[in-house]
């Protein structure tokens, strides 16, 4: 577990993109955030009070966040002494850089000096097995893409949120960077060695006896080149009971690749259902989450109309209107296939 709450780092950034990950855990856990850092030159808020590291270690802090990205993943001279001053502050670090903490021989030494935690996300745990596909108890559901980056943690986040609004035990599990810092803990699988993808997703939902559900953050898919594997390991290994597609309407190709158009909706469907019954024979869908961002309200109904028109299934943008009648359905056609 990471401990909170969080001092959310954002350097000097000047672009909310190079922050976007201290934005995700401000969004969706407010409660865990007591302040912001911003080096000189720093133009993107979050409206959290700005402390130091001292300041920060006075006000409760447990863990510095490093909400930033760069090129490359490094850590650079300002952000290295950075740490070095929230270690000698007693404050534990969160990094989703590539470059790993505990690797950097100063910042290693002076956590131990300290007797704090180095967290480093990108790097999975080293005794992971590899899938076994054995049934498990409990209840998962899986969110799956047309593309990479089509709001998947978002969704999984409000669905998540919606059935806590109506006392349904469930756990958001994370398998991405930001998600892990939402989470508190989790396995960034895209860091995973591919022969223990579907390990690592077992590991994330292990069997539970509560009625609550397990609420996996997809990543990737299906139908993208370059991120298939990691889709395809994560709904095996996690045996959903359900997934919900996500999807950005207004996407003119697959991310990073102009040439290659996004499959279609029914297609994508039909391929993650396929797929999940290798572990899950009885995996069902219950809606669409998309990304509407880009469109004004009559051509955000009008893409929820035509979306449920096709596949019979309930639409729903997770920021702009949330997701109640995807947690409708979620819960009706799971309760249903397990009644059968």
């Amino acid at each position: 577990m990471i401990s909170s709450p969080y001092l959310l780092y954002l350097g000097s950034a000047t672009d909310d993109l190079s922050v976007k990950t201290a934005i995700g855990v401000a969004a969706w856990r407010p409660e865990l955030c007591i302040g912001e850092f911003q080096s000189e030159g720093c133009t993107v808020t979050l409206n959290l009070p700005r402390m130091d590291f001292e300041q920060a270690a006075a006000a409760g802090v447990q863990t510095v966040v490093l909400g930033v990205t760069n090129a490359g993943g490094v850590m650079n001279p300002q952000l290295i002494e950075h740490i070095l001053e929230a270690i000698r502050a007693g404050l534990n670090v969160a990094s989703g850089l590539h470059q790993r903490l505990r690797t950097h021989p100063t910042i290693a030494k002076e956590a131990a000096l300290k007797g704090v935690e180095l967290h480093d996300l990108r790097h999975p745990p080293e005794d992971l097995g590899v899938g076994t596909g054995v049934p498990r108890r409990g209840l998962r559901m899986l969110t799956v893409g047309s593309d990479c980056s089509v709001g998947k943690m978002y969704a999984t986040l409000a669905i998540e949120r919606e059935m806590h609004s109506r006392n349904i035990k469930a756990n958001f599990r994370a398998t991405g960077q930001t998600g892990i810092l939402i989470a508190q803990s989790g396995i960034a699988v895209d860091a995973v060695v591919a022969d223990f993808i579907s390990g690592a997703a077992e590991r994330l939902s292990p069997a539970r006896d509560d009625d609550g559900w397990d609420l996996i953050e997809g990543q990737g898919s299906l139908f993208h080149p370059s991120f298939a594997g990691v889709s395809l390991g994560l709904l095996h290994g996690s045996q959903p009971d359900a997934i919900v597609l996500c999807h950005a309407p207004e996407r003119p190709h697959m991310r990073g690749i102009a040439s290659r158009a996004l499959p279609s909706l029914q297609d994508c469907l039909n391929a993650n259902l396929e797929a999940g019954r290798l572990t899950n024979p009885d995996i069902v869908a219950a809606g669409v989450a998309v990304n509407t961002s880009r469109l004004d309200p009559e051509q955000r109904q009008r893409c929820f109309d035509s979306i449920e028109d096709l596949l019979n299934l309930p639409c729903e943008d997770p920021v702009a209107t949330g997701v109640k009648k995807i947690t409708d359905n979620l819960i009706k056609c799971v309760d249903k296939s397990k009644a059968a």
